[in-house]
């Protein structure tokens, strides 16, 4: 599989940048519909490209986010199509239902703001574009949002990969290391969400068996 991925990146790098730049456009879009396409790592890539003269770094950010975006978006209608179908039993097993309900539990409670960050919450970011969708928010704020999140990531990492030249690897094993961190961070509040819920559920009125009345 590394060889395989290091075959790519050299063959990106030896092409004419006008497909340079389409399979950034691409990948980055793909991302956000077949998660494991590694799209950071590729708009990285980019960036060590830009670094070196073969890319424009403005044009790299654009397609990257621009990709990002509209990979958010198509998995967004996807979303609204399916609604709450999820919630039947028997329908749509191949959808991770234990993540659509933590992120409806971050809607709830953080609106808009979600998907503000969801370019920064790695291995969430399809479940958070479905679940959205699912929800009915605006569209147009919804996009307005995926697009200003991916375009901060996008400039972030790409910048990255133009100033560390030759170690530009040393983001992508940064980015690894990130993504276990969130993922262990999100496993953390989700504990503690179901904690509190269950707190609250048993200090509701009636949870508590009421003591019988002294007769005279």
């Amino acid at each position: 599989m590394e060889q395989n991925l290091n075959q790519f990146l050299d063959w990106m790098g030896a092409i004419a940048p006008v497909w340079a730049y389409l399979v950034i456009l691409g990948i980055a879009y793909g991302e956000n519909v077949l998660p494991p396409i590694p799209g950071d790592l590729i708009v990285v890539f980019g960036g060590y490209l830009a670094g070196i003269g073969q890319l424009s770094f403005v044009v790299v950010v654009v397609l990257a986010t621009l990709g990002g975006a509209l990979g958010f978006m198509t998995m967004y209608a996807l979303g609204r199509r399916i609604g709450d179908a999820i919630f039947e039993e028997g329908r749509l097993r191949w959808l991770p239902k234990r993540e659509v309900f933590k992120v409806r539990h971050w809607l709830e409670r953080w609106g808009y703001g979600v998907v503000a960050a969801n370019r920064f919450l790695s291995g969430a970011r399809s479940v958070i574009s479905l679940t959205v969708g699912m929800a009915h928010t605006h569209a147009w704020k919804t996009a307005a949002f995926a697009t200003f999140s991916a375009a901060v990531w996008t400039a972030l990492i790409t910048y990255a990969g133009y100033a560390l030249g030759d170690n530009w690897t040393q983001v992508v094993d940064f980015l690894r290391d990130y993504g276990r961190i969130v993922l262990i961070m999100t496993g953390v509040v989700l504990v503690a969400v179901l904690v509190r819920y269950l707190l609250r559920r048993n200090k509701q009125p009636g949870a508590e068996v009421p003591e019988a009345s002294e007769e005279g």
